[in-house]
Formats: structure tokens, C-alpha cells, sequence
């Protein structure tokens, strides 16, 4: 499928593109630019949002450092440059986490030019990536969770909105789910025989997750009697739908939340990737192994997922010296 998506972009930037990526000097990183943008979103299949915070971000970034310089063709950009422009980001007092990311979004940026024979060589090539803190995920205690869940159980269940919303939230913590991933869940991805979720993460992966119990009952509830109300008559792809038959936005699954985390008193950032994070760190603490919570989660590589075992053992660390006489 990859395959065949790049062949195809490939056929379509060689149809369409060279005309564009001929323009004027003043336009011409642009148009790689925006190339390269069609190349995230068709091959690579990158959500809009991702390519254009990030990596869109990043790149104009880079196209002021080379406006500043007067550098118009890419083809001159040296190793040299690449540096000057680390250091232009450090005098703007970048984080090394923040340069990384650049540097990265560079490097694929170029790969991309010189696979598709806009350059002849990799001006990012040999260079090297500031070294990084391991930062650990921020989880909630099972305590906070429970009061989180507490406040979930009293919305009004006669209003539909609210029924919706618990079993969202419920559903959140049960699966371990991005917030992307919920609010875009269609409505057949749910299997009542099985209890599973089919869920397509990044990059297109699919997924099977499972649900528990509880939350299924509570998903076949909603399907049952609440979506029905919410829709009244209309029809929607989206298993989770607003009054106006449309999947609700992240940002605003995002305001729910952080709703329920305030009538909760909980005064840590409640976001929808704590919850996921509070999922694997829960399960692992529970016995549950690395492998499994790597494919609930949907992780390609279990280096990822191996971050939640150091946040287990720096909940150890602090309970020793806690409790512990010599601590």
C-alpha cells in the first residue's frame, strides 16, 4: 500500500509539481515546502495536524534563518549552514529538546529532496543531535483516576451529551487510546461479539484493543439509546457525534476533560495523554507485560514502551525512601 501510494505521488509530483517547484527564487523553498507537505499527507499519511504544527512549523523556522542570509537555492545549503542555524536557534534560547525536532524535521525534509532528485547531496548528513534528559510521562495516581471517574458517573445520564461524554471518558482510560484516535473511531469499528476495538493509529497502523467489560457495556448503551438521540434521525460514520451528526473535534473532547478534572479538584494538567500514560503505567503495575501494553498502545517500537518501566521504578525509588527506615 506505501508502495503504491509513493509511486503514485511520485507520477502526480512529476505531472504536476515541476511546474511549481520552478518558480521564482523567492518561492522556490515554498514549493519543496509544500511538496514535501503532500508527500507527509499522501505516502506517509500524517494527519493534517501533525505536518502542519510540526513539521511546517519547523520549516518556516528554517526559511526566516535563510531569508536572514540571503540564501535563496537550496542546492548551496551546506553542512555549514545546517550548524549556523542550530546556533541561530540556540540564541533564541530553543530548548534541546525543540532542536532536535528541528533537526529532524531537516533531515527528513532533505531525504525527501534528494530521493526525489531535487538535490544532489544531504546538507544534514553528520550532523549530530543535542544529546536529551529522558523525560518521563506524566501519569495519575489510581486514586486520582477514581475521583476522576467518580465525577464521569455523576453527569447527568438523561442528557444525552453527558451520557456521551462518560462513556468517552471511560472508554479513554480502558483503552489507552490517543485522543485523535477516540474522537475519529467510526461507528464499525466496534465489535460487540468480540469486545474489541479496530483502531487505525499512526501512520494508518490497525489495531486491535480490547475493551473489558464494563466499558462494553457501557459503548453498547450509548450505541443503543443515547447516539440515537444525539443524531435523531440523521446518520454519521463516527461512533462518537455531536447534535449536528458530525465526530467531535480533539480540542474539544480536550474542554471536557479538563472540565471533569476541575470538578474533581484535581490540580495537575488532567490532559487526554495523561490518561493514556496512566493506562500502560496502571497495567504494568499490575503485572501486566511489556509486549502486550506495547500492542494495546500501538507502539512500533517497544524502546517507547519500555519509557513506562522507569517511571514504575521511579515509583519505587520514591516509596523506599518513603517508608524505609534508611531511605
Amino acid at each position: 500500500m506505501a508502495d503504491r501510494a509513493k509511486k503514485n505521488f511520485k507520477k502526480r509530483s512529476q505531472a504536476n509539481g515541476g511546474a511549481d517547484v520552478q518558480s521564482s527564487k523567492q518561492n522556490s523553498f515554498y514549493s519543496y515546502l509544500d511538496l514535501f507537505l503532500k508527500y507527509l499527507s499522501a505516502v506517509c499519511r500524517l494527519a493534517p495536524n501533525t505536518y502542519n504544527k510540526s513539521y511546517r512549523y519547523d520549516l518556516n523556522s528554517f526559511a526566516s534563518f535563510l531569508e536572514k542570509r540571503a540564501i535563496e537555492d537550496l542546492k548551496k545549503i551546506t553542512r555549514s549552514d545546517i550548524r549556523e542555524y542550530i546556533s541561530w536557534c540556540r540564541d533564541r534560547r530553543l530548548s534541546s529538546r525543540s532542536i532536535s525536532r528541528r533537526i529532524s524535521t531537516l533531515r527528513s525534509f532533505f531525504r525527501f529532496l534528494l530521493a526525489e532528485n531535487h538535490i544532489e547531496s544531504d546538507p544534514t548528513s553528520m550532523i549530530d543531535q543535542p544529546k536529551l534528559g529522558r523525560t518521563l510521562p506524566k501519569t495519575l495516581t489510581v486514586n486520582e483516576v477514581d475521583a476522576l471517574l467518580a465525577v464521569s458517573e455523576k453527569l447527568d445520564k438523561g442528557k444525552p451529551l453527558e451520557a456521551r461524554n462518560h462513556v468517552m471518558f471511560h472508554l479513554l482510560y480502558a483503552t489507552g487510546l490517543r485522543v485523535s484516535e477516540l474522537v475519529k473511531l467510526p461507528l464499525i469499528s466496534f465489535n460487540r461479539h468480540s469486545g474489541n476495538l479496530r483502531v487505525l493509529g499512526k501512520g494508518g497502523k490497525e489495531r486491535l484493543v480490547p475493551i473489558g467489560e464494563q466499558a462494553r457495556l457501557l459503548l453498547e448503551e450509548y450505541l443503543d439509546h443515547v447516539r440515537p438521540q444525539l443524531l435523531l434521525g440523521k446518520t454519521s460514520p463516527s461512533l462518537f457525534v455531536t447534535r449536528q451528526g458530525k465526530a467531535m473535534t480533539r480540542n474539544r473532547y480536550w474542554q471536557i476533560l479538563k472540565d471533569i478534572a476541575r470538578q474533581a479538584d484535581i490540580s495537575k494538567n488532567v490532559s487526554p495523554h495523561a490518561l493514556r500514560h496512566s493506562f500502560a503505567t496502571h497495567l504494568l503495575e499490575n503485572g501486566a507485560d511489556l509486549r502486550s501494553v506495547q500492542l494495546m498502545l500501538g507502539h512500533s517500537d517497544i524502546s517507547t514502551t519500555q519509557l513506562y518501566t522507569h517511571v514504575e521504578r521511579s515509583r519505587l525509588k520514591s516509596i523506599h525512601k518513603k517508608f524505609h527506615p534508611r531511605g
